[in-house]
């Protein structure tokens, strides 16, 4: 690379470090003005709402904080007072914001019993750094129900170093890759979804999007959620956990590779460069934490990438108020990331963990109490129209409801959630066979543990936060950025996390073995 380009390529990520920056600052004051700072909602003192109730907290990330949170909550609470003699306070908090905040409620030793956790979600740091009680102990006592449901291969997969952390959602463990996109746009302008096999096929539908539909981003994306990235990770590779070094799905081989050395990420990195020279990704998508289904609900984006699985499409309706269609670009895989895409987790900083076991517990084996989190009161959020069948009020919709928190598949057992009128009444029977027909990952049920590495995975993390957008989003010319992403991922440490990842897989794998 010549001394001119290296020049356009520091300047660029010069703007777009100083972009991040200043969007975060903004989001983080936006987010104080709207009430939303650590979560606090009006439970905020111990016993706060009846003395004698314990009191407990309940974290997890979320869009937005829904107008009737604390309605659903009263009715919550009415329930657990008979049930656990306690109260739950519960806190959504923006992923855009998520470690900042959490990181606050740690190191001011701020009370949280249950907090969602996932193996995309950085779980094996927290479990190093403490976060995480382990709850073998509990369990036995207090979570049989979770016991008698959950496969024990499937319940193991919250372990790290022969400990269980955190309990996973009973729910799909498989997903495949692809795009969600608006039907109506697609129907006008005829588009046919059946004829798209690869990503790069969809060129073409962007191109009629772009030419037509001004105002209308053709993908939404964000620097951490692009097609890239679906496809990338555990679309292409099983990302073994935190840091560089990730395992091919194709072949037999278990040898771990920096996926940013190989052909198939230049490939699709050069593509994303043609889309974004092309204008088809959101003019902010490199620095935008906004999340995507809210640009489509205003009308201002045709599609975004998602992890797909059986009924996402009418999933990602709800969640922009207009119909959408999907398109798989990848066989269902599943990873250890998969199924440990969402658990919950008792934290050190618990002032009841017993009584938060048994809440948990509650939550995979009380529909009542898991539909009133999932979808509010009935007949104020949701109407029943058959056994296990639910629709919106009257003069109630999906952009109109006060209640939309819409993550079924964060709590508990998602198989007792009710289903819309408008989703298959025989989904929970395809997630079961979604499950037993994904392809397996090499190192499904390995967990990664980073602590020997932490100081070169936190380099290396820096390193990937510097180039990444650029290359997620198609900022900039992978052929040039490329070179310089591997040059300092190797100064920062890559190799050594690598090397460790390899050196734990090969003593996981010759456990399994045997003599």
């Amino acid at each position: 690379m010549g001394d001119a380009q290296k020049k356009a390529v520091t300047a660029w990520l010069a703007i777009g470090i100083a972009a991040l920056g200043l969007a975060l600052i903004a989001a983080a004051w936006l987010q104080r003005d709207k009430g939303e700072g650590s979560g606090a909602l009006p439970n905020a003192g111990e016993n706060a709402g009846n003395p004698g109730l314990d009191r407990l907290v309940m974290v997890f990330p979320a869009g937005s904080v829904p107008k009737d949170l604390p309605l659903v909550e009263e009715e919550i609470n009415r329930y657990l007072e008979g049930k656990l003699q306690a109260e739950l306070d519960i806190i959504p908090i923006n992923l855009a914001g998520w470690w900042d905040k959490t990181g606050l409620m740690f190191a001011s030793n701020e009370q949280i019993d249950l907090m969602f956790t996932a193996g995309w979600m950085r779980f094996g740091d927290e479990v190093a750094k403490g976060r995480f009680l382990p709850l073998e102990d509990l369990l036995d006592r207090y979570g049989q129900g979770i016991k008698e449901i959950l496969n024990p291969s499937i319940l193991e997969a919250g372990k790290i170093d022969n400990h269980i952390y955190g309990i996973v959602t009973n729910k799909e463990f498989a997903s495949s890759k692809g795009l969600v996109m608006r039907k109506d746009l697609l129907d006008k302008h005829g588009i046919d979804l059946s004829r798209i096999r690869k990503l790069s096929d969809l060129t073409d539908v962007f191109a009629v999007i772009k030419e037509n539909e001004p105002g209308v981003a053709p993908i939404q994306a964000k620097s951490d959620r692009s097609p890239f990235i679906f496809m990338m990770q555990n679309g292409f590779f099983d990302m073994l956990g935190e840091g560089p070094g990730a395992l091919e799905r194709e072949g037999d081989s278990t040898a771990i590779v920096n996926m940013i050395e190989t052909p198939v990420y230049r490939e699709y990195a050069k593509l994303m460069y043609e889309w974004n020279r092309a204008g088809y990704f959101n003019a902010d998508a490199a620095t935008s934490r906004d999340s995507e289904y809210e640009a489509v609900k205003a009308g201002q984006a045709f599609s975004y990438a998602e992890s797909l699985k059986p009924g996402f499409d009418l999933q990602a309706s709800r969640d922009t108020g207009t119909e959408m269609e999907m398109v798989e670009l990848t066989e269902p895989y599943t990873t250890t990331a998969d199924t440990t895409s969402a658990m919950f987790g008792i934290t050190s900083n618990a002032k009841h963990p017993e009584k938060a076991m048994k809440l948990l517990n509650l939550l995979y084996t009380d529909p009542y109490l898991l539909n009133l989190l999932n979808w509010g009161i009935e007949g104020k959020h949701y109407v029943k129209v058959a056994d296990g069948i639910i629709a919106y009020p009257e003069g109630v919709d999906a952009k109109t409801v006060g209640y939309n928190i819409n993550e079924p598949w964060m709590f508990g057992n998602q198989l007792n959630s009710y289903l819309w009128s408008n989703e298959d009444p025989r989904l929970w029977d395809q997630y079961r066979e979604f499950n037993e027909q994904a392809d397996k990952s090499k190192a499904l049920g390995f967990v990664f543990n980073p602590e020997k590495v932490k100081k070169e995975i936190a380099a290396c993390n820096a390193v990937d936060e510097k180039y990444g957008p650029a290359i997620n989003t198609g900022a900039l010319d992978p052929d040039q950025v490329i070179p310089l992403y591997l040059s300092e991922l190797k100064a920062a440490g890559a190799d050594r996390v690598i090397a460790e990842k390899q050196r734990q897989l090969d003593e996981w794998l010759a456990e399994r073995s045997g003599p």
